[in-house]
């Protein structure tokens, strides 16, 4: 049985006064019980911040995203080490915006997850087809593409300690979501993906839906075989609205 997992983006948004009243909101509302893995995602400046408020360990910390080189002359770069270093478990790489307002493309992305692997951190691979492919047809192709470019450069093991999600570039930000049917087809078909390479590995892997996930649709998305849990964007900026989204997924674990 794969164990959910619910993901909070913050993106850039917060402030040490507010990150500190969410996360203590957040501790608050977090039940110790509840089956699911739980991480937030801050942005940098505020990582080490975030680790201290949630020693418990309850709540893990990730970063939004990660350099490709290990060290050095890099300026403004933070490597996967520094991450680890600060309490880090896992690294976005591949995030839409990423993509698309940053030129990213696939081989940087493959590179940026071997790198978040090299330093001990948990990628988590962001895929998603935009508006304009969806309506082509290209889904399917998309997403193998952006999967591809990974298993190409590292062969499909770095899966064993990574978390997928897809998201729906067209749906990010934008209060339009994929209808449950439309989430599971998609997981679906990332988890034969990598179950041609290696069928273990598909079935214990985590795929999250991301886009647009809310309190109002989280149940009905938890609910697909396939959708292991959300990387949430705006809601995870509520505590209450991501304490419902955290207990939705842990009645569907």
């Amino acid at each position: 049985m794969r164990r959910p997992m619910v993901a909070g983006n913050w993106k850039m948004h917060g402030s040490q006064a507010t990150n500190q009243a969410l996360l203590a909101e957040l501790e608050g509302h977090v039940r110790p019980d509840w089956p699911i893995d739980i991480a937030v995602f801050p942005p940098y400046v505020y990582l080490a911040d975030a680790v201290r408020a949630l020693e418990d360990g309850r709540i893990q910390v990730g970063a939004q995203d990660v350099c490709a080189e290990a060290g050095g002359a890099f300026t403004g770069q933070v490597g996967a080490s520094m991450l680890k270093d600060v309490g880090c478990s896992y690294a976005i790489v591949g995030h839409s915006e990423r993509r698309r307002w940053y030129h990213e493309d696939d081989t940087l992305v493959a590179r940026k997850f071997a790198a978040a692997l090299a330093g001990g951190l948990k990628p988590v691979l962001c895929v998603g087809e935009t508006l304009e492919e969806r309506e082509a047809r290209q889904t399917e192709s998309v997403v193998a593409r952006q999967v591809d470019a990974v298993i190409a450069m590292h062969g499909v093991g770095g899966f064993a300690d990574a978390v997928l999600a897809y998201e729906p570039v067209w749906a990010i930000g934008t209060g339009r979501t994929a209808s449950p049917a439309q989430a599971q087809e998609v997981h679906a078909f990332l988890r034969s993906r990598i179950g041609a390479h290696d069928a273990k590995m598909a079935a214990r892997l985590r795929i999250l839906y991301g886009g647009s996930v809310k309190a109002g649709n989280a149940a009905e998305l938890f609910a697909m075989p396939d959708v292991d849990g959300g990387l949430v964007g705006g809601a995870s900026l509520s505590a209450d609205e991501f304490r419902q989204i955290c207990a939705a997924a842990a009645v569907h674990h």
